[in-house]
């Protein structure tokens, strides 16, 4: 096991939330009467968080509240059924995982002396802390990295390279970041004569990090870019990227900008670096279709080597691009029609952009998406309709939209044994609306796809104009209006 405390004094005057971690590095299940302190509490996602059994003895309970310093009215509030319970100034809230297990949770940011990850924390062994090397990276449309020196990060067909320059009487210097859960024992660094560097495989996206040099957390100084995970506004920011916009030629000019659609046509952002062979942008974009111009000198310009141009709908054509893997959007007959677009939430509902190409037997169109939930319709020679291949719609009367989840990683189930009319499924992740998501029926179940982001998310059933809870789910917890609403938790 390892553990390390700095400035232990300052640390023991602090809030008592800190010290748990190095209390459950040294405590036996037997401390506690069978309450084993690593299953009691963690820290996950930024959070901190107690599991509590309902059913523990009154011994355990008080034994639970005085070992993590919990004060009464937090656990009188948690053992009387509330979903938030507020002392000394923060605010704690509680979720029912079982009948009988509660979870009390609040962000590390949250603690009464400070944000987490300062120097003051204690590091332990991230056996217990459940961290995984699944790499989080944060959805942004498009970023740049802003460092001072070039040699201090290199990305390289998805190797990224990290490079410490200096602290060369440092004992240990370890990297940690969303990419390995801020874990403080993952990522040991190897010393050189210069500094400090360590290689991992990363994807593209959009990363936090800190180096921890002897112990004490510690931005990157060469890198001029910071921002805010879980309440820690002076994480570092590296961009790892998935893109180059090349320009060729154009070596007369002055000034060359990149604009499109990701960075909201900003014309004086993403200017593009001089080249022997023309200019050049890299930087991460999102995946998804992407529109883009050029802007050489102040006058507008498509990509002269990218032949896939779509109309603005002003009277002008945008360049565009895909980041990722296309779909095929296909609408079979209309053989007799003579304009075909496709039109949805994915660009903006613009009815002059993307205009399908004529086949044997009907129209098709690739587009690339990113993993989501979208709206969409045809339009037949100016006429709006649902795509009637698709079961899935959205919405009711003339604003039904057929329904399309890219990548689904959750899919709603609601057996049907007595025979429903209708059945939607709504919740957190569409505002609640009633006419939301319309449920299909398939082999005696009601089912709907999904695309939802990690996190939590509470939702029901509304079965023939009824709600109800999700039979199928035991997770619930109360709401505002005194009833319960079912609970879904999204891993990845």
């Amino acid at each position: 096991m390892f553990f390390k405390i700095e400035r232990y004094t300052k640390m023991m005057k602090g809030p008592p939330y800190l010290f748990f971690l190095f209390l459950l590095a040294i405590l036996s299940p037997a401390v506690m009467g069978q309450v084993n302190p690593k299953e009691a509490c963690r820290i996950e996602d930024g959070q901190l968080v107690f599991k509590l059994d309902l059913q523990w003895t009154p011994a355990q309970k008080q034994e639970v509240a005085r070992l993590f310093n919990l004060d009464s009215i937090v656990m009188a509030g948690v053992y009387s059924g509330k979903l938030k319970v507020l002392s000394n100034g923060v605010e704690w809230q509680t979720r029912k995982l079982t009948p009988r297990i509660v979870e009390l949770y609040k962000p590390l940011s949250d603690l009464n002396d400070g944000p987490a990850f300062t120097d003051d924390i204690v590091m332990v062994d991230d056996d217990w802390a459940g961290y995984t090397m699944e790499p989080a990276r944060e959805s942004v449309a498009w970023g740049v990295n802003k460092f001072t020196r070039y040699s201090v990060f290199q990305y390289i067909h998805g190797a990224a390279r990290f490079y410490l320059p200096g602290h060369l009487n440092a004992k240990e210097v370890f990297l940690s970041g969303t990419f390995n859960r801020w874990s403080t024992t993952q990522m040991p660094m190897v010393r050189s004569d210069s500094g400090w560097t360590i290689k991992l495989r990363l994807k593209p996206g959009k990363y936090f990090y800190k180096y921890i040099i002897d112990g004490r957390w510690a931005s990157d100084p060469f890198n001029r870019q910071f921002g805010n995970d879980g309440g820690i506004r002076d994480n570092s920011v590296v961009f790892c990227f998935n893109h180059k916009f090349v320009l060729k030629g154009n070596e007369n000019a002055k000034d060359v900008y990149v604009t499109g659609s990701f960075n909201g046509w900003n014309q004086q952002e993403l200017k593009m670096f001089k080249t022997n062979y023309g200019w050049v942008f890299p930087m991460y974009l999102r995946e998804g279709t992407h529109a883009y111009k050029f802007l050489v000198d102040g006058v507008w310009m498509t990509d002269p080597d990218n032949k896939v141009v779509y109309p603005d709908g002003a009277g002008h054509f945008n360049s565009f691009i895909g980041i990722g893997d296309a779909m095929l959007f296909t609408l079979d007959g209309y053989s007799g029609a003579k304009k075909v677009m496709v039109s949805g939430s994915f660009n903006g509902w613009n009815q002059e952009e993307l205009a399908m190409l004529k086949i044997t037997g009907g129209w098709q169109l690739p587009y690339v998406l990113a993993s989501g939930n979208y709206e969409y319709k045809f339009i037949v020679d100016g006429n709006w309709i649902t795509d009637p291949a698709n079961p899935y719609t959205v919405g009711s009367g003339a604003t039904t939209n057929s329904f399309l989840a890219v990548r689904a990683n959750h899919t709603f189930i609601l057996d049907d044994k007595t025979g429903f009319k209708s059945v939607v499924v709504t919740g957190s992740f569409n505002g609640w609306n009633r006419n939301g998501y319309r449920m299909v029926l398939k082999d005696h179940q009601w089912i709907f796809p999904i695309s939802l982001k990690p996190g939590k998310y509470t939702y029901k059933f509304i079965v023939n104009g009824k709600w109800i809870l999700d039979p199928g789910n035991e997770l619930w917890e109360e709401n505002e209006y005194g009833d319960n609403n079912s609970v879904l938790w999204i891993d990845h």
